[in-house]
């Protein structure tokens, strides 16, 4: 009979991905679904949950579970108070889901998740202090000193995508204005694009049939990499809202380097060079002092599935 398996699910706006976890991080397989959004019911969403673990251990006896939530998830990794992308709303998850799959589950902010990973095998690893953003339907955080995740009071620490950036500004899906993801996330690329959409090039006019709402972050992506002019200057202000935000964490928390993952990580240099520049420009007592490192997280897309899992796995142990 085959050994256990660990596996780790991460569910944000647009995706719910599950893989299966080695004992030193390695993931053997994966299972991506879409997710249900927040329009769905929280039934749906926990539904979505189900078939994916299903897909991913393909038979296998699961040993336990660690879900990297998109959202709010108290101190006791019990509730998800609030998921400004996702149905949740005090919904206490883990022990509906443990009784629904007869195992161990861990239940976790997603980011933390990804800060764990990074943090023990990725691009932060050997760091005494770091700030992981994950960038993706909006901005996940984690913070990272000596090794360990920075959870709070009540377990919502690292909710960096809800600082006010903008007073009295855009309408965020938490109910406030201002917010940070609203500015560099990959939705706010993609309106970007759209309020210029006159001046799309060929690659985006071929990509799309014309079409703006054929849109996604890969083919801006890929447009500002074949030289279209307007992927190329949306990506350069995400990534100057992505500098003005990191200048103030840099500004509170003066952490040795900052990783920066999620989906829209995979522009690479089209958005991290220009936050480079925003950050050194902001940072208070520029000049005198050096701004961290700002590099790409190493485990990509898979950090926080592979940090839930890892979680799980030491919960378990008693770790």
């Amino acid at each position: 009979m085959s050994s256990p398996v660990w596996i780790g699910v991460d569910i944000g706006g647009t995706k719910v991905l599950a893989g299966v976890v080695g004992p030193e991080g390695t993931v053997l397989r994966t299972a991506r679904l879409a997710s249900p959004g927040r329009e769905a019911t929280v039934a749906e969403v926990e539904d979505a949950l189900s078939d994916a673990v299903g897909a991913v251990a393909a038979g296998a006896r699961v040993a336990g579970v660690g879900i990297a939530a998109a959202g709010f998830v108290d101190a006791d990794g019990e509730r998800v108070r609030f998921a400004p992308h996702l149905p949740w709303r005090d919904d206490p998850v883990r022990s509906r889901l443990t009784e629904r799959w007869g195992t161990s589950v861990l239940l976790e902010n997603d980011a933390t998740c990804a800060a764990v990973a990074e943090s023990e095998l990725g691009a932060a690893h050997g760091a005494g202090s770091a700030v992981l953003i994950t960038l993706g339907t909006g901005i996940g955080g984690g913070i990272a000193v000596g090794g360990t995740v920075l959870r709070g009071a009540g377990g919502m620490a690292g909710e960096v995508g809800h600082m006010k950036v903008q007073p009295g500004g855009a309408v965020c899906e938490c109910g406030g204005r201002g917010c940070w993801e609203q500015y560099a996330s990959g939705p706010a690329l993609l309106r970007g694009v759209r309020a210029s959409w006159e001046r799309r090039g060929p690659v985006l006019q071929e990509r799309t049939g014309g079409d703006p709402d054929q849109l996604t972050g890969p083919v801006v992506t890929e447009a500002a990499d074949r030289g279209d002019p307007l992927a190329q200057e949306v990506l350069e202000e995400v990534g100057r809202w992505l500098g003005l935000g990191l200048s103030n964490l840099v500004a509170a928390l003066d952490p040795e380097c900052v990783v920066v993952g999620g989906g829209l990580a995979a522009a690479g240099e089209a958005v991290l060079a220009p936050a480079r520049r925003e950050l050194g420009a902001q940072l208070v007592g520029r000049g005198h002092r050096t701004a961290p490192p700002v590099v790409t997280a190493l485990l990509g897309a898979e950090a926080g599935l592979v940090g839930a899992a890892l979680l799980a796995r030491a919960a378990a142990s008693g770790a």
